[in-house]
């Protein structure tokens, strides 16, 4: 057996099948390149998720994790660490927000949210006690906690879990009339992704985020952006929310916050909103550690030059440009997206998303498929325009092979 066909095998004996990876084994990695375990390089054109905004290594972030490594680690909420402070400052200013409630996963963040917004809507606005709603979208995507997947419209997601947590309502995204008639008195929140990442990279209606905006102004209503994926330059802005000019009450952040690094996320907001919180009321023990927060303000270090928004603006455009072109063929029907990120849908006569993932990652390019006929192109922000073209290359040969 080979290296690459010994690891598969043992991954695939001893850990629960709960992904379905593409069958190449990383050993290691470098800016928007990656080498797997027989010597094979690919360029990463899914960058984690968008957990790895900043590429594979990032000299600085690197850095700043091996000095804190030699430092201090984990002390837990018990005590105060010399980063936990300088990390909630730097956040709040990066996000134009007054408070910080790190936690690790973003999932966590969301679950951490939703518990906010009902605390928010018992404490302040005077919600009856068990009635708070939460409002949220089709085909979203905000984790895998029993609490998120009793909100989602995904089967494969949902199935199996029940029972499911009650207190949210579930209306279409982009349809800013039925939000308005789910919003009601008992409505804490709306929880939206400003682009649904999951769902294929799908970008709602012009208008519709300041809709949401107004709306939840005038009915006292939080809204809630997940800006796990879309978030900390990936768009070509800080925040996707950023395009249509729209500041939300409340920030959900994980993935690109830990740098690709470490696990970090973070619900950030006003002093009304977080400020519900009492000691033991919620927590984490290694939500904020010093580790974390080490490579998170090297993180929004890097961000506050603009450096990576504005690469992310010109290189997406450049992508969006090309991808346009592939459209209307017979190998694409669609291409959706902002920034650096995309979803191209595949014409059924040329194959299944999986299968045009596995035709280019014989090519030496990764990307990954969702919802049968769509792949993701989301690569770190470090790539060159010579990477992308190449990569953009390998695609258009697979497109044409069928």
């Amino acid at each position: 057996m080979t290296a690459t066909e010994r690891s598969i095998a043992a991954a695939e004996k001893y850990s629960a099948h709960n992904y379905h990876p593409l069958p190449v084994v990383v050993a290691t990695a470098q800016g928007a390149w990656m080498t797997d375990v027989e010597g094979r390089r690919y360029l990463d054109m899914l960058a984690g998720y968008s957990a790895l905004n900043f590429g594979h290594g990032h000299r600085r972030l690197i850095e700043a994790a091996k000095e804190q490594l030699d430092r201090v680690t984990l002390t837990s909420r018990a005590f105060h660490h010399d980063r936990f402070g300088e990390f909630c400052t730097a956040l709040a200013e990066l996000c134009g927000m007054e408070m910080v409630l790190p936690m690790n996963t973003g999932a966590e963040a969301v679950e951490t949210a939703v518990k906010t917004a009902r605390k928010w809507g018992y404490r302040v606005k005077g919600v009856p006690d068990g009635k708070a709603k939460i409002v949220v979208a089709d085909n979203n995507f905000h984790g895998r906690t029993t609490t998120i997947i009793s909100f989602s419209t995904d089967e494969e997601a949902r199935a199996d879990y029940g029972p499911y947590t009650p207190g949210f309502e579930i209306v279409p995204y982009g349809d800013l009339a039925a939000l308005e008639a789910a919003v009601d008195e008992h409505t804490v929140a709306v929880l939206l992704e400003p682009i649904q990442g999951e769902a294929g990279v799908l970008v709602p209606p012009a208008g519709y985020l300041p809709g949401v905006r107004r709306l939840t102004r005038e009915r006292n209503v939080l809204f809630m952006a997940d800006e796990i994926q879309s978030g900390l330059g990936r768009t070509g802005r800080t925040f996707a929310c950023e395009h249509e000019d729209v500041v939300p009450d409340v920030y959900i952040l994980g993935k690109a916050l830990g740098g690709g690094v470490v696990p970090v996320s973070a619900v950030v907001s006003s002093r009304e909103v977080l400020g519900v919180y009492k000691p033991g009321e919620h927590g984490s023990t290694f939500g904020g550690n010093p580790l974390a927060c080490a490579v998170a303000l090297e993180v929004i270090e890097i961000l506050r030059s603009g450096e990576y928004q504005e690469r992310a603006a010109l290189l997406g455009d450049h992508l969006h440009h090309e991808l346009g072109l592939l459209t209307g063929g017979p190998a694409v029907t669609a291409v959706r997206g902002r920034g650096l990120w995309a979803g191209v849908d595949i014409a059924p006569g040329i194959g299944t998303g999986r299968e045009v993932s596995e035709r280019l990652m014989a090519r030496g390019v990764l990307v990954k498929d969702t919802h049968g006929a769509t792949i993701r192109i989301a690569p770190p922000l470090v790539i060159s325009k010579e990477d992308l073209d190449w990569g953009l290359e390998r695609l258009r040969e697979v497109l044409t092979a069928g």
